[in-house]
């Protein structure tokens, strides 16, 4: 489809402010579960600027962010360790419940460079309609 990059761990990636479409899996070697476009768009531009708002803790309700706090709440043990905090007086804000989330998540990205915002948007439609991918991506399980 395109020449992808290594995959390397979300929290330390650093690609370029080039648009472009990424993929993200669970862990160093596990499966597949969201694909996302950064088109320059947003401020700070292009991949870089997307996965950033990631490892920020910025985007818990956007994208990769939603798909990761879904599950993190939906994981009894993560949620138990929040709630220790909170009962402990030690609650955390949301943007650290964001990246609590993310590193439980333990995700790896690799990328792929595109010439402009419509070749990623496309290029991400055609990764979404690989078969056999539990998506992580509204437009992945039926827009919901």
């Amino acid at each position: 489809m395109a020449p992808w990059t290594e995959w390397v761990p979300l929290i330390s990636a650093d690609p370029p402010p080039s648009p472009g479409v990424y993929l993200a899996r669970q862990g160093a070697g596990g499966p597949v579960v969201y694909v996302g476009v950064g088109a320059g768009a947003r401020q700070g531009g292009g991949l870089r600027g997307r996965l950033r708002r990631y490892t920020s803790g910025k985007a818990l309700a956007s994208g990769l962010g939603e798909g990761i706090f879904d599950r993190a709440l939906a994981d009894r043990e993560w949620l138990r360790e929040r709630l220790a905090e909170v009962e402990s007086g030690r609650p955390m804000r949301a943007v650290e419940w964001g990246r609590a989330a993310l590193v439980w998540a333990n995700l790896h990205v690799c990328w792929a460079l595109t010439e402009d915002r419509v070749e990623a948007l496309s290029l991400e439609r055609r990764v979404l309609a690989v078969q056999g991918v539990e998506w992580w991506n509204r437009a992945g399980r039926g827009g919901h």
